[in-house]
Order: C-alpha cells, then structure tokens, then sequence
C-alpha cells in the first residue's frame, strides 16, 4: 500500500507563504478555531517530511522562540515530536528535531520510497521548492491549502506556486475557521 501524502501550506489571498514587515505567521488571523483544526491534524499519526531551507527555518524560529511565541502553539510543538525526514544535498547531521532522519539525495526519488515503505501518512508543512517538484512528479496526493484573509501585495514573500507546473485541482474538504479563514484540500492532478 502506497502512503498518502499532504503538503499543507499557509498562504494569502495572493499566493504568498509569508510576508516580510510586522506580519506573524499566520498574518495575526489565528483563532481558536484554527489552532484546535490545526492541533487535531497533527494529532494523528504521521511522518513529517522537509526540504533543508524550511527544516533550517523551523530550527531557528524554534530556537530563537520563548514558551508564550506562536511558533510554541500546541500543534507546531506536536509536529516537531512526530518522526520526520529531512531531505537534503547541503546538510550535515545530527539534526536539531526530536525524530529527524536525514536523508541525503533527490526529494523526488527519496518521497516515492517513503511512500512505498511508509505505515502512517506522509506531511509536508511548507517546504515550497521540494513540494512544487514533488507535485510535477505526481507524488503529492492531497495539497491542503489554509487561505487567510489577507493581500500581501507589498510585503508577501514565499509565492507558493510560482514556477510550477499546470494542475488541475479536485475539492475533496473545505471549511471555515474562526468564521474568516478558509481550509481547502484539493486533489492535484497535471494539467494536460
């Protein structure tokens, strides 16, 4: 059996993973709504799955948080106790990360292995370049898009999917949490 692979990702209305200036990482929209969803997914049994920049940016943002930081929510704590795989050509180990396994090579190839050898499902939270190529190669199964209220024309960074391929996109959820912020899950298919 073949695991299910996510790549879930924050965006703005406009298609950017982050913005520069004073925005948080959720560009100050987060609610109870939302952190308890967020919680809840990161409850179930999963493999996490990162590219080197994103593995780097968590580690600092960690590093550098105090206890009462958004980065400290109760379901970006529970990711970081999942088993996670970073995959990289420029890192060296050991990891910072409770349960990381460093794997050194191509994400495309090193992702189809651990689909075929994986028990839970696979998830990626941003990793954006490594997501983006795993999706040309069809091996992302779900992509669970959470869209804030917010147009970052000015200050967004990160464009999620500038420089991807052409897909075609099948609703499988939708909801709304905190009445304001839009969790869609799509399956992606090559357009063509």
């Amino acid at each position: 059996m073949t695991a299910t692979y996510t790549f879930d990702v924050f965006t703005s209305l406009d298609g950017f993973g982050t913005a520069i200036a004073n925005w948080s990482g959720y560009w100050g929209k987060q609610g109870p709504e939302l952190l308890e969803h967020r919680l809840a997914v990161y409850d179930e049994e999963q493999r996490m799955v990162f590219g080197a920049n994103t593995y780097r940016t968590f580690t600092q943002l960690l590093a550098s948080s105090t206890e009462d930081s958004e980065v400290r929510d109760p379901w970006v704590t529970r990711m970081t106790n999942l088993p996670a795989t970073v995959v990289s050509t420029t890192l060296d180990g050991p990891l910072d990360w409770p349960d990381a396994t460093l794997v050194k090579g191509d994400a495309v190839d090193v992702v189809a292995r651990l689909k075929e050898e994986s028990d839970v499902p696979l998830r990626s939270h941003g990793s954006l370049s490594m997501n983006r190529a795993l999706m040309a190669a069809g091996l992302v199964d779900r992509v669970q898009v959470t869209l804030f209220p917010v147009i970052t024309g000015q200050t967004g960074s990160d464009p999620i999917f500038a420089g991807a391929a052409d897909f075609d996109l099948e609703l499988l959820e939708s909801r709304i949490l905190d009445g304001r912020t839009h969790e869609l899950v799509y399956r992606p298919t090559l357009h063509g």
